[in-house]
């Protein structure tokens, strides 16, 4: 098998079914390319929906359906697909990462395959993408760090010019070159990195897992790089309702300050853990009181402020 391509669906079936029609013209240009949908216990008519769109257009020599028992997340759902793969005798050189809220753009595999082919030492590649609107998105990106978390909190023209190089969005890439993690939207793993350091950490639900794994792979010498020839549309948030256009209409669930507290502290520790919490609670104080005097319009969810401050400052007991 050249490439595995894991998409996670939770009661996203027709955008499931929209993103493999987009995929055709790549399997066929591409030999040895298998797809593995997982139902993350969507407990819904997902399963059936997919298994009949998957009959009715003749997809089922190369995707697969995979329906799980429960729901353990993002991380936890690819790798009920990877795990047994790189375990089997038919092993995938590559391991695609893709959402199903995203549409192929033609050649966006091919690209992410034949960079990795000509770079041996790189370990994760991943896409490009823009919104429904044709608008790039940002797709490599920083690491979190203190610094960041204060830049991400206070977002104050003077101050993110000040510390540019810790901003965590990257911008939009024109030409291939290192960053430190792309999203697992468009994401292509060297098979030879889940060696090394393994495979996702389900203990993320979701978010941030992308991030855990790409700082990981860097540690242990497998560099990340995005290749802005291979692109998708994404329909932003579309499967989880966290990210998208909405956002500033719905709170913020408590599994991403987990996801983001956890990686806080197995890569940094305790002591940067909470220097980066106080960072960001300062920041996005500073950011509420300059927007009121402004009188600018909210945008980021209700309550995030108590939120962060209550489950990543004074709750400590679940973990």
């Amino acid at each position: 098998m050249k490439v595995l391509v894991v998409i996670v669906n939770y009661r996203t079936a027709d955008l499931t079914i929209a993103c493999l029609r987009s995929l055709v013209d790549e399997i066929r240009a591409i030999f040895g390319v298998q797809v593995v949908v997982i139902d993350n216990a969507s407990g819904d008519d997902s399963v059936a929906r997919l298994g009949t769109a998957i009959k009715q257009n003749g997809w089922g020599e190369w995707v697969s359906l995979m329906p799980l028992q429960s729901n353990g997340g993002f991380a936890a759902g690819n790798n009920a697909a990877i795990e047994p793969a790189l375990k089997s005798g038919n092993a995938p050189e590559y391991v695609y990462l893709l959402n199903p809220d995203t549409i192929m753009k033609p050649g966006g595999i091919r690209a992410l395959v034949d960079f990795l082919d000509v770079n041996p030492q790189v370990g994760i590649a991943g896409g490009s993408s823009v919104n429904g609107d044709g608008i790039p998105l940002s797709s490599g990106f920083r690491f979190h760090t203190v610094l960041g978390e204060l830049e991400g909190g206070l977002r104050l023209g003077a101050v993110s010019r000040v510390l540019k190089n810790y901003v965590v969005a990257g911008g939009v890439h024109e030409r291939a070159q290192q960053v430190d993690w792309v999203v697992g939207a468009s994401m292509m793993v060297r098979r030879a990195v889940f060696d090394v350091i393994g495979v996702f950490d389900s203990k993320y639900f979701m978010y941030f897992e992308e991030v855990d794994f790409c700082m990981r792979a860097k540690q242990a010498g497998w560099p990340t790089w995005i290749v802005p020839e291979s692109q998708i549309v994404h329909l932003v948030g579309a499967s989880s309702g966290v990210t998208s256009a909405k956002r500033s209409e719905k709170r913020r669930p408590r599994y991403w300050f987990d996801s983001r507290h956890r990686f806080f502290l197995r890569h940094y520790g305790l002591a940067k853990t909470l220097l980066a919490d106080c960072a960001f609670a300062f920041g996005y104080a500073m950011h509420m009181l300059l927007n009121k005097l402004r009188r600018r319009p909210r945008t980021d969810p209700p309550w995030l402020l108590w939120d962060f401050v209550r489950y990543n400052m004074t709750s400590w007991s679940h973990r």
